[in-house]
């Protein structure tokens, strides 16, 4: 029996979501509910010239609401970008965020957010130490997060990924304030989505699931709505690749995407530390990344997680349960989705293989990977993803 094609509901783990076709309708209400009358909708220069955006904002306005927008964003999006937004929003006399796209976007929006209320600079608050008690939390600005794309799940994160474009390094800025107060899942914004981009995204969802559940740390609860992310990815992502119309497999990607950012917060690993380090550095797509590194990342983790992988293939009903089964039926998603094997094949060479080693041994996401490797290992794992040696 399919799984029911009537995918509405509302949500209020882990914050308020809406969930199903045509929510998106409720976007000015849910605005006015949160104190919001002059919202500043933030989201990339593409989807800012697309009918969808100009709809919303035109929704927004009929419903009394003063919406602006703001669009200048890099796909990884920079401290210049954020430091536009900010800006903008004040220019605007703005007082909340509607952050509306994929990653980057909600990225952007939510650190706009932040940064509004603040006189301390952008990098002060990057996610070491203690450093989030140094936000001043009654400047935060409210957050509306709409995605549409199904990977990053920032509209549950409460922390934003920018790039420092001096040091060419991506870092994680972070309060735990910073999760959007509402998020609106509808299908129906993604369903022009080009097959390439919902391979790619879909593909970050599956690394986040993925690496949530082989960190080694105790958080059982991370483990389940993991393990059930994975699940999604493999029974819904092939149809949305295939039938971008297809609202059920839209709506259940959306949520595989939102509950993989839901899980990372027991860890990230490997393929986040080097997929950071190279967007910081060639500025290519994360989830992208993500994906080309997915094996690599695998078996160099193989001997700490090769009973968990098992598990989690009995779970998939996989035919070959065992770890060597897992990564075939992994290899073979990429080759359905037309994901390259190597690097190489998005033009990265080993140029940098030993400043990727570093950075990436450096990056956040190394603390969740289930063995600590080494900036020389890092290096190593890099070149043997830009070969296509697995």
């Amino acid at each position: 029996m399919t799984e029911s094609l009537s995918l509405i509901a509302n949500w209020n783990y882990p914050c308020t979501i809406r969930v199903g076709k045509g929510r998106i309708q409720e976007l000015p209400d849910s605005c006015k509910q949160l104190g919001m009358n002059a919202p500043l909708l933030i989201t990339d220069p593409g989807l800012a010239e697309l009918p969808m955006v100009r709809d919303i904002i035109d929704h927004c306005k009929t419903s009394g609401l003063r919406c602006g927008i703001f669009s200048a964003i890099q796909g990884n999006p920079t401290g210049q970008n954020v430091s536009d937004g900010v800006t903008a929003y004040r220019a605007g006399n703005h007082d909340g965020v509607i952050a509306l796209g994929g990653g980057s976007a909600l990225d952007a929006g939510k650190a706009v957010a932040l940064m509004v209320g603040q006189e301390r600079p952008l990098w002060d608050f990057e996610d070491r130490g203690d450093n989030w008690l140094r936000v001043n939390v009654a400047g935060m600005a409210a957050v509306i997060a709409v995605p549409t794309t199904a990977g990053t799940g920032s509209e549950v994160g409460r922390a934003s990924v920018i790039t420092d474009t001096e040091q060419q390094v991506k870092k994680i800025i972070f309060h735990p304030n910073m999760m959007p107060a509402r998020v609106i899942l509808d299908p129906e914004l993604t369903v022009s989505l080009p097959a390439k981009i919902t391979a790619a995204t879909g593909m970050d969802a599956l690394s986040h699931n993925l690496e949530a559940y082989c960190a080694p740390f105790y958080h059982p609860m991370a483990d389940g709505i993991a393990m059930e992310g994975i699940r999604l990815v493999k029974d819904y992502l092939p149809r949305a690749f295939e039938n971008g119309q297809d609202l059920e497999s839209r709506t259940q990607m959306l949520t595989a995407s939102l509950m993989g950012a839901t899980a990372f917060q027991k860890g990230l690993g490997g393929m986040h530390a080097i997929a950071h380090s190279l967007g910081a550095v060639y500025d290519a797509h994360h989830g992208l990344l993500n994906a080309i590194l997915m094996p690599y990342i695998l078996n160099a983790n193989r001997t700490v997680i090769e009973s968990r992988i098992e598990r989690l293939g009995r779970f998939l009903s996989l035919e070959d349960t065992s770890f060597d089964g897992f990564l075939r039926w992994v290899l073979a998603l990429r080759s359905q989705l037309g994901i390259p094997h190597s690097l190489s094949a998005i033009g990265i060479d080993t140029e940098q293989a030993a400043r990727i080693g570093e950075m990436s041994a450096a990056d956040p996401s190394a603390g969740g990977n289930p063995i600590a490797f080494t900036a020389e290992r890092y290096a190593e794992i890099f070149v043997e993803a830009v070969n296509g040696s697995r």
